[in-house]
């Protein structure tokens, strides 16, 4: 008998993260730190890249987009449900990300 609170991450469908060539360059450049920073929003978006206080839907022109707060930077992506990925386009401080 199996119990109904048993669960494995086999049974979970995860996203993956992919990232547009410029958030790539804007993650190797940037400090350990803020790469530390960044690889902790990464792995919260593969579980569940909808539901985090520091997620938020974006408006206007971004419909469709998200944007996920990491300090004073914003991550900015979309989601393709049909390929199960977050789309990385942007990643930029605040000031400059809109």
């Amino acid at each position: 008998m199996t119990n109904s609170n048993d669960h494995t991450d086999a049974n979970l469908d995860f996203y993956s993260v992919l990232l547009s060539f410029d958030a790539r360059d804007f993650f190797e450049e940037s400090d350990a730190s803020l790469q530390r920073k960044l690889d902790r929003c990464f792995e919260r978006l593969k579980v569940d890249p909808r539901s985090h206080p520091n997620i938020k839907s974006l408006k206007g022109d971004l419909a469709g987009y998200y944007r996920y707060r990491v300090g004073d930077y914003r991550v900015v992506y979309c989601i393709d449900e049909g390929t199960k990925q977050v789309i990385v386009t942007a990643i930029a401080h605040r000031s400059e990300v809109y």
